[in-house]
């Protein structure tokens, strides 16, 4: 076994790679032994694991149901009569309701970052690449959608759409696509001049093969950095949709809402609002340092990458 993994260690770092196969697994294996020894991405990569088993798990390592409301257990402080994070102002056990909020939080996550990027890379890679009226049209669309503050505009589509986990999500997504178009686009502007991207076109390359095959492939490093850094903002974004009702509606244990409710009792059960702002705080810190940690590993103007 050990001479099966030192065979392999060396094929994944071999300075002449042999086939194309070996060239795009020794750049990810490298690219992995450069984001090992960030200490920081690394303890950023194991909150979100364990936040993303927590959210798997959540029947099964929840203590209580996190709908049952016990009136006569309400606002018990922590560790009291087995509620280890306490109780809200109905009773239910806050752990509980933090465990089954991870996967609304991984919900809104995981929509918006299949959407936001792939919009902004379509606007941004067919502006970058035509050029003349229709990147004149499609930057000064994206330039309206800048203009706004993200949450502004978020609250706007909601209030336009009616409020919903739904609707937040497609509000943010619609708020979060601009700054990847724009990087797309400076993409683009970079590779479109190229001498190999000519050579492509004198063969007999179509836009759309160009764009698909050959200019994506590029960009995509680029967008996987922001996406993660953005995650954060997403987070932020829809925690504060949730706190002003317009979220995910009661009684989903969304961690927004939980802090908007918990909000009355801050003085004297501090708890109640304290635990979901803890969670949102540790979760959009774990995407901001493995953010970091992919930009040095993911950017190409980074020498040291």
């Amino acid at each position: 076994m050990s001479s099966q993994a030192s065979s392999l260690h060396a094929w994944l770092t071999s300075e002449t790679p042999t086939s194309r196969r070996q060239a795009r697994w020794a750049a990810v294996y490298k690219g992995w032994l450069s984001l090992k020894s960030n200490h920081m991405a690394m303890a950023g990569l194991a909150i979100i694991i364990a936040l993303i088993t927590v959210a798997a798990l959540a029947p099964w390592l929840a203590p209580h149901d996190p709908f049952v409301q016990d009136l006569g257990n309400r606002l018990q402080p922590l560790g009291a009569e087995g509620h280890v994070l306490g109780t809200d102002s109905l009773g239910r056990d806050i752990l509980s309701r933090l465990i089954y909020g991870a996967r609304i939080t991984l919900y809104i996550v995981a929509l918006v970052a299949l959407i936001a990027p792939i919009v902004g890379l379509l606007v941004g890679t067919i502006s970058g690449y035509a050029g003349g009226w229709v990147d004149l049209v499609m930057m000064r669309i994206t330039d309206i959608f800048l203009a706004f503050p993200r949450l502004v505009l978020a609250l706007a589509f909601v209030a336009a759409l009616g409020a919903g986990i739904e609707n937040a999500v497609l509000a943010i997504s619609l708020t979060a696509w601009p700054p990847y178009a724009r990087m797309a686009r400076a993409e683009t502007l970079t590779i479109r001049g190229s001498d190999y991207i000519s050579a492509i076109r004198l063969q007999g390359a179509g836009p759309l093969r160009i764009i698909t095959k050959h200019i994506w492939p590029l960009c995509i490093s680029s967008l996987i950095v922001r996406v993660t850094l953005d995650m954060a903002g997403i987070i932020l974004a829809a925690a504060g949709l949730g706190f002003l009702g317009l979220g995910a509606q009661p009684p989903s244990p969304e961690w927004g809402a939980m802090i908007s409710e918990g909000r009355r009792f801050l003085l004297d059960h501090w708890w109640v609002a304290t635990m979901p702002g803890l969670a949102i705080f540790t979760v959009s810190l774990a995407f901001n340092l493995l953010g970091d940690g992919l930009r040095d590993v993911l950017d190409p103007k980074d020498s040291s990458s």
